[in-house]
């Protein structure tokens, strides 16, 4: 069997050359019918030059969306509420204040305890002042109005320097807590402020009927002691109770003394502060928002392009191993045709 080398070889070494009249048929056949354009299923697309155009023009696409939708978000309302949010920490909007009160010329709210109830009332104030020499001279006009509207201080912590700041729990009278409010107020530039009252008149009236309740059972069981005669089991009895209804007497009454002092005085938490030690934090402009939303979209976009990419994988693989045996499988029957 001659071997595939020799076989080449002779091939080459006899070439057979056509005839006139072939090669004149030929012609005249090729001029008659026109050549056939291929089809585009029968092209190859480059694929290393679709890739090289392909990519740029997703990528370049992926940015452009991103900076279009990150300038459209740049002025929405939850941008417009972050902002808002950032001009109020730096001093830029009005001082909170709690609903439903009046203010003074100072902003300060003007608190309105019924004075016919049992209340708890409790505020807390921050004022901003120039500097940590301010801070000090607030902080005492703060002990020295407190005392003068007949309240004490419950605790007060003052820290000068560079970025001065106080801290002071006061009780003052509730009759007077508009007066210390106002006062207190004054003091520098408020920069929050919020009241809150809580009932207690429900609580002091539920201890009240009770210590009447237990009062009087206390003055029945004294009543039949001292006017019947009873057996020792019974008397023992009714001394058994009549001890435990003045334990309870007495608890009552520490509690209504303690409802009525909390009633009596409110209590005002206030902070002084200077500029540089309320952290605040300037207002963003509109192409920090924009190039903020616009990496927020391009994050969700690779978050997409990965979920993707991790639904396809398989698919992917799969496809690559055909190809991949195709091929083998092909190489493999040429190579068994030429040994052949």
């Amino acid at each position: 069997m001659t071997s595939s080398p020799d076989l080449i070889h002779e091939l080459r070494a006899s070439r057979p050359a056509a005839s006139t009249d072939l090669r004149a048929r030929v012609r005249d056949i090729a001029a008659q019918q026109p050549a056939a354009r291929p089809s585009w299923t029968t092209r190859r697309l480059p694929v290393r030059r679709g890739l090289l155009v392909a990519l740029p023009a997703a990528a370049a696409l992926a940015l452009a969306s991103a900076g279009v939708l990150g300038l459209a978000r740049s002025d929405s309302p939850q941008a417009l509420r972050e902002q808002a949010v950032e001009k109020s920490l730096s001093g830029q909007l009005a001082p909170t204040t709690t609903l439903g009160a009046a203010q003074d010329s100072q902003g300060a709210t003007r608190s309105a305890p019924a004075p016919t109830r049992a209340q708890r009332v409790s505020a807390t104030l921050t004022v901003e002042v120039r500097d940590s020499h301010a801070v000090s001279r607030a902080a005492q006009g703060a002990l020295d109005l407190t005392r003068s509207l007949g309240g004490y201080v419950v605790s007060s912590s003052v820290a000068t320097g560079e970025e001065g700041s106080a801290a002071l729990t006061v009780r003052v009278p509730v009759a007077r807590v508009q007066e210390a409010i106002a006062g207190l107020s004054g003091l520098g530039r408020i920069v929050s402020q919020q009241v809150t009252i809580d009932d207690l008149q429900a609580t002091l009236d539920q201890l009240e009927q009770r210590e009447a309740s237990v009062r009087g059972q206390i003055a029945r069981i004294r009543a039949r002691l001292e006017s019947q005669s009873l057996d020792a089991q019974t008397e023992a009895v009714l001394r058994a109770k009549l001890q435990t209804l003045r334990s309870e007497l007495v608890e009552l009454r520490t509690g209504i003394a303690s409802t009525n002092a909390e009633a009596r005085m409110s209590t005002i938490q206030l902070s002084v502060v200077t500029p540089g030690a309320l952290g605040a934090v300037a207002p963003t402009s509109r192409i920090h928002r924009t190039i903020d939303e616009a990496l927020n979209v391009l994050a969700w976009e690779a978050i997409v392009v990965l979920g993707l990419l991790i639904v396809l994988a398989p698919f992917a693989i799969v496809g690559l191993a055909v190809w991949l045996g195709r091929r083998l499988y092909r190489r493999h029957e040429e190579e068994r045709l030429l040994a052949a």
